[in-house]
């Protein structure tokens, strides 16, 4: 993002010379609100490759409200993710990628929504075999 960045920084009387200024997630939701999901700038596909990376909870909520917007609006979005918060936009069309190729899925039955579900149940299942000390 730093090198998009810079590039939007020497376009001639660009509005983008702040992005640097921001944290990596309010840069991630500036260019939300001002470049993606700004009716003048986005027309026909996105493509997003985990833009939850940079994301806290609220703002990944605040991603899914424009992300249904921009496809309100007509655009279509392809979104790679590994965010089951993402992943539960209505009306998603859901491919899931692993090791037997690629499935189309529910929400539901997404392996990365049972690793959340199981671990937000008990981490500390998880937690006591990345812990462990050897006897």
């Amino acid at each position: 993002m730093h090198g998009y960045y810079s590039y939007l920084e020497s376009l001639d009387n660009s509005p983008d010379t702040h992005l640097h200024s921001l944290s990596h997630g309010e840069s991630f939701n500036d260019l939300l609100e001002n470049k993606l999901n700004h009716p003048r700038y986005v027309t026909g596909l996105v493509c997003l490759d985990e833009p939850e990376a940079a994301l806290s909870f609220a703002s990944t909520l605040n991603w899914m409200v424009g992300l249904r917007d921009m496809v309100d609006r007509g655009s279509q979005v392809i979104c790679a993710t590994h965010s089951p918060v993402l992943a539960a936009l209505p009306g998603a069309h859901i491919l899931e990628l692993g090791d037997g190729g690629i499935r189309e899925t529910s929400w539901a039955d997404l392996q990365l929504v049972a690793h959340w579900r199981s671990y937000m149940q008990s981490p500390e299942r998880y937690l006591r075999h990345l812990f462990a000390t050897e006897s």
